[in-house]
């Protein structure tokens, strides 16, 4: 109903980005949870800057567009749909923080817990706003 209005595509983004928040919350979760094991590589989640990235290139056409003969050539006008978009699990394999090949940082671990728990509401806080300029306009 509300797909084609800015306020369909904000409240889904919104939903979205918490979504996500939650998925990185069990990410931080686990690596805490993991901070003794040896060998533990800690994990997190990549998509804020995949999203960017889609979002920007919803409105750029290239100044030349290359004409495809056959379905296996590659276009420069691809769009990425911002729908499309799935966080990725990364492992970090490049850092180690104690002598056991375990690299997972408890301070670090839990400041971006707190990070993530802010994030989450004020992502809270911007769909209750949504929602409060509808009901406004309703009124």
């Amino acid at each position: 109903m509300f797909d084609s209005t800015s306020f369909g595509r904000n409240v889904e983004m919104l939903q979205r980005s918490m979504d996500v928040s939650l998925l990185r919350r069990d990410v931080i979760a686990n690596n805490i949870a993991n901070a003794d094991v040896p060998n533990y590589k800690r994990s997190e989640i990549n998509f804020e800057a995949a999203l960017s990235n889609a979002i920007a290139t919803e409105n750029t056409k290239p100044g030349l567009i290359l004409q495809t003969t056959d379905p296996r050539h590659v276009t420069n006008d691809r769009t990425v749909d911002w729908r499309a978009v799935q966080p990725r699990r990364v492992l970090d394999y490049l850092s180690t923080e104690k002598n056991n090949g375990n690299n997972v940082n408890a301070e670090q671990e839990f400041m971006d817990a707190m990070q993530n728990q802010l994030m989450y509401t004020l992502m809270t806080q911007a769909v209750s706003f949504e929602f409060n300029q509808v009901n406004l306009v309703l009124r």
